[in-house]
This record gives structure tokens, C-alpha cells and sequence, in this order.
């Protein structure tokens, strides 16, 4: 099949596509005059430019498509309010969705968060269909992610074939930002202070990317797919990194209180002096909380992979190590 992928140069698009063309797919990709390509070299797909903003591009770069796997998007938190990050996330949206309907395609696949769902417990985890909490936190990338699924459902019921899938914290190899490799490079230098109260949901991003793909021929229309794994504590998260790696765990679980204090300190130096803080107040709050989820509706209608994140913790490493970031 003909297929267009946007975001394919980030951690799951570099995943996606080399899963897309294990399985014979023709692709063509989107890129920026200012994307790092290097993480899509040698692969037999074909590189446009375009500009998701640039609805005459978007037409140019697909070409004549047959599915659509939208990936692409602005995941910057800082500054917490952003006129391009909300430009990216919906209107960029809003144009793939035109794109989508004008070339008749097959199916479009959305890929959103699962922070656009209501967390839980890990005894009680977030599903698809619990409420978003996220507007407390006044951060654009959640909500304009959010208000992004909004438009491809909407869609949906005026006739687009779309499914949403939503991932939780990737990781894995090809992390080239890196994301959730800074966290692993975090706990391997061993100058983290210590831990949050807090927790999320972590995958490995091949199995993200195996999910994913599938939503081409499985899933129904219309439907979101948390894309998960494992519920951990950062407590627990961190453990599992050191062993991989072969250091020590920070030990001292740093008190809520003391978290937000510190993002407060961070937000507040900002104000005064402009300098991006190393954590925000907003920031500070998400990571006193467990963004805990089920992934049962895509493993049953998925067929969603659930490999132990030691596994991705490792691929993450040596991927990184490789690459010059240890």
C-alpha cells in the first residue's frame, strides 16, 4: 500500500517506518529543511519536504497516498503556552484531516497521547473512556493534543476512516531528541537527586510501533487505542534503568512539597531572568502524579506487543551509546 507518514524522523515515526517497510509498504514521508534525517538513512522510503502548515505542500508531498499515519507534532511543554505548538497540533491536524478526505484515502491513523484520557491507579488505571484531566496543568502540548483527537472524531463522524491511537512513554532505539533517553542518560550519570512521587505508563517503543502499524487493517473506525505496557512508579522505572545500565538507583524519594517548590523556584527565574528552567511548576505538578493506564483494548483488538521494558531500556542505551550520548 501507498502510504504518507508524517513525524516519521522522531522516536516512533523512526520506529514505525522501518516496521512499515518490513511489511512491504511504499512510503513517503514529510520533512522540514531543519529535520534531522539521520535516523531515517538507508531506508527505502522517499523524503519530501513540505510544510504541515502548508496545505498546497501537504498535497504535493503525498502524493497519491492510500493511508495516512500521522505522527507529526510539536511536543515542546516550555514555554507552557505556545501559539506554535497549538499551530502545529490542531491546525497541523485540521489540514492531514482535509488532506485526508480530498485524496480519498483508506484509512487514517491519528497518533495522539494517552494523556488525552483520564488517568487511574495502578489498581485502577486510566482507559479510553475516562475524561482528560490534563487542563489543570495549563500546558498547550496536552491540551492542544487533546483538542486534536476532538477534530479526528469529529471527522470520523462525517465519513473519515480514522482510528486514534494513543502511546504512553516510549522507549527504545532511535531516540535522537533524546525523549526518554534523557532519562535513562539521567540515571547512568548518577547526579539525579533522587525521585518523584510519581509514575506513568512505559512501552517499548517497538512494540509501539508493531501497535501502531496494525491499526491499518485492525481496530474500528472511530476508535482510540491507549498504546501501553507497563505502570511504574519512577521509583520503580529508575530501578529497572540502573540494573540495565549498571549503576546505582537514586534512593532518596524526594517529597511531594519539595517537588513543587522547586518548579515554582524554576518558573519564577524564568520570569526574572529568561532562562528556560530545568523544571517548570507545571512540570513539577505531572511528575507528583501516576499517569497509570490500561492497554486492554489494544492488546484484544491490536494485538498489541507487551515486551518487559527492560528490554527498550536496553535497545535505548545501546542505541545511545552508539550514537556518541553516553
Amino acid at each position: 500500500m501507498k502510504i504518507f507518514v508524517t513525524g516519521a524522523t522522531g522516536l516512533l515515526g523512526s520506529n514505525l517506518v522501518r516496521e512499515l517497510i518490513k511489511r512491504g509498504h511504499e512510503l513517503r514521508v514529510l520533512t522540514r529543511p531543519s529535520s534531522n534525517l539521520s535516523t531515517l538513512e538507508g531506508l527505502a522510503l522517499e523524503k519530501v519536504t513540505g510544510d504541515l502548515l502548508d496545505c498546497n505542500s501537504l498535497r504535493k508531498a503525498a502524493g497519491d497516498a492510500e493511508a495516512i499515519f500521522h505522527l507529526a507534532a510539536n511536543t515542546n511543554i516550555w514555554p507552557s503556552r505556545s501559539e506554535m505548538v497549538n499551530l502545529v497540533n490542531i491546525e497541523g491536524t485540521r489540514n492531514i484531516i482535509c488532506l485526508a478526505e480530498e485524496l480519498g484515502i483508506k484509512r487514517l491513523i491519528h497518533v495522539g497521547t494517552a494523556n488525552s484520557f483520564g488517568y487511574g491507579t495502578k489498581e485502577n488505571p486510566g482507559n479510553e473512556d475516562k475524561e482528560y484531566m490534563g487542563l489543570k496543568y495549563g500546558i498547550d502540548y496536552m491540551d492542544s493534543k487533546w483538542r486534536a483527537q476532538q477534530l479526528v472524531i469529529n471527522a470520523v463522524r462525517d465519513g473519515l476512516p480514522a482510528l486514534i491511537v494513543n502511546p504512553t512513554f516510549m522507549v527504545g532505539a532511535y531516540d535522537s531528541a533524546p525523549n526518554a533517553g534523557a532519562m535513562i542518560l539521567a540515571v547512568h550519570s548518577q547526579k539525579l537527586p533522587g525521585y518523584s512521587p510519581g509514575g506513568r505508563n512505559f512501552i517499548c517503543v517497538e512494540d509501539a510501533a508493531i501497535g501502531v502499524a496494525n491499526a491499518l487493517d485492525k481496530g474500528n473506525i472511530g476508535e482510540s487505542y491507549i498504546i501501553g505496557n507497563e505502570n511504574l512508579s519512577y521509583k520503580e522505572v529508575f530501578r529497572k534503568i540502573a540494573s540495565v545500565v549498571g549503576v546505582e538507583a537514586p534512593k532518596r524519594r524526594i517529597p511531594k512539597l519539595g517537588v513543587l517548590a522547586f518548579g515554582m523556584y524554576g518558573s519564577l527565574m524564568y520570569r526574572i531572568t529568561g532562562r528556560k528552567p530545568l523544571v517548570s511548576y507545571s512540570m513539577a505538578k505531572q511528575s507528583c502524579e501516576g499517569f497509570y493506564y490500561s492497554s486492554e483494548k489494544a492488546i484484544r483488538e491490536l494485538d498489541l506487543p507487551q515486551t518487559k521494558i527492560e528490554y527498550g531500556i536496553q535497545s535505548s542505551f545501546d542505541w545511545l551509546n552508539a550514537n556518541g550520548y553516553v
